[in-house]
């Protein structure tokens, strides 16, 4: 449900089993070519003290995509404390990535992506279709990439760089970047209110090494074709493909992902069965996230919409009240809540 961007990759595979949620990057952009490709070895050379922020940030999605390194890590989030093991890895155009709790529930979350469509042997496919210079306009449209200070993380001298949203409709990031890797050592996500909802971090970053081949664009999956959809989303917010390793969800299930490249928000529409105990309509706390749940009658049917990510509570409460049928035709009575207001605006 809740995604990254591909600098946050292997950060977010430990997201994906505290929140059972899934991991992916963004769709492919519109006009971008399906041919740009990035050799590995273009990271050996040092940037030097003078790198822009949005240059050190594309460097960090490429060097997140080109090391093979292990590492451990601590969350710090709701649920207190965590370590982990990490790994990443590239071997004959496949990446695999996974982690590892330490402690507590023993989940382990494990991720594998192959060779982009029309590529040669060795050179790493993206599913997403979006490529890292792409993907870092589109953030830099709507959050600021504040100036850069060398601090010290993990034992190792990081650049540190903050990613503050233009608006107050989502969240902000800090984060610190291995100065001879551009790998993320560290990151914090900031709520509107100034103050830290979870904090990641490498505690020992294992033997790194650069990936000998060329990574290259594969072509980017197309966004769900469910009628359900938002009717109001924050600036930024597009459709997104829903991840192929989704899990299983029940063909009564309507899902929908949108994303402004660095956060991700799902919707879910389904039946109230009788069989099954629907969510009280309302906000929900789960964790560092909320959901939002509205209860509409469609076609004479009761439906239950549920919106979550890691966005403020009334930014996901507005956007369920937005959520709407459209599939071309006429519209149905899918806009009349149960209580008998209508999301029509």
């Amino acid at each position: 449900m809740f995604r990254f961007s591909p600098w946050t990759s292997w950060i977010a595979v430990l997201s994906v089993a505290v929140a059972s949620a899934v991991v992916s990057t963004p769709s492919v952009a519109d006009g971008l070519a399906a041919s740009e490709t990035f050799d590995c070895g273009d990271l050996a050379s040092d940037p030097g003290s003078d790198i822009k922020p949005a240059a050190l940030f594309e460097r960090s999605l490429w060097a997140s995509h080109c090391y093979n390194f292990g590492a451990r890590a601590v969350r710090i989030g709701f649920d207190g404390v965590r370590t982990l093991a990490l790994t990443h890895s590239i071997e004959e155009g496949i990446e695999t990535e996974s982690a590892r709790f330490l402690d507590g529930p023993p989940i382990a979350v494990k991720k594998r992506g192959g060779v982009g469509q029309g590529t040669r042997k060795g050179a790493l496919g993206f599913s997403s279709g979006v490529a890292p210079g792409e993907l870092t306009r589109q953030i830099a449209a709507h959050y600021e990439l504040q100036p850069m200070a060398l601090e010290r993380i993990a034992g190792r001298p990081a650049w540190r760089l903050d990613v503050e949203p233009q608006d107050g409709l989502r969240y902000g990031y800090r984060l610190w970047l291995d100065r001879d890797t551009a790998l993320p050592l560290k990151r914090e996500m900031i709520g509107i209110e100034g103050q830290i909802l979870e904090t990641f971090q490498i505690t020992d970053l294992q033997e790194s090494k650069l990936y000998s081949g060329t990574l290259r664009l594969g072509p980017g999956l197309q966004p769900s074709d469910s009628p359900w959809h938002a009717q109001w989303l924050p600036a930024g917010f597009t459709a997104q493909p829903i991840p192929p390793e989704s899990p299983d969800q029940s063909a009564r299930v309507d899902h929908r992902l949108y994303s402004d490249g660095l956060t991700s928000i799902s919707l879910f529409v389904e039946p109230m069965a009788n069989d099954r105990r629907a969510l009280l309509a309302g906000i929900h706390r789960l964790g560092i996230s909320y959901a939002a749940v509205r209860h509409v009658i469609h076609r004479g049917r009761p439906m239950q919409i549920l919106v979550l990510g890691e966005a403020p509570a009334e930014v996901l409460a507005r956007i369920a009240s937005s959520v709407a049928w459209d599939d071309g035709n006429t519209p149905s009575d899918s806009d009349i809540s149960a209580d008998g207001s209508s999301s029509r605006r």
